[in-house]
């Protein structure tokens, strides 16, 4: 397999590889960016690096960054995951959260 650097920082793991071990294995580097939803930082000799993103990571990041281009909307989403973070819930039971739902007993 490929010979990888793996960097640590703030509660974040990058694996970063050169771009000629990028190439070499490719397929098996996809594969593991993929399953990981994790970048890859590939570096390349006199030229910028660049990062191997699953599309589906891209597409949220993407939607997430749109969403808190307008000021107000960000201070919004914010407040909303801060209120969510803060809460302390108990484990509920399928009938005591059916009941709270307002919903009716499961049809047999």
């Amino acid at each position: 397999m490929y010979v990888k650097a793996v960097h640590i920082t703030e509660n974040q793991v990058t694996t970063v590889t050169t771009y000629t071990q990028a190439r070499a294995e490719l397929a098996a580097l996809c594969d593991e960016v993929a399953s990981t939803r994790e970048p890859v930082i590939i570096r390349r000799r006199n030229a910028e690096d660049v990062a191997l993103v699953s599309a589906d990571e891209l597409a949220s990041l993407l939607e997430t960054a749109h969403l808190l281009r307008s000021p107000k909307n960000a201070q919004r989403l914010l407040a909303a995951i801060n209120r969510a973070q803060s809460r302390v819930l108990s484990p509920s039971s399928v009938e005591e959260l059916r009941r709270e739902l307002g919903l009716g007993e499961k049809e047999k």
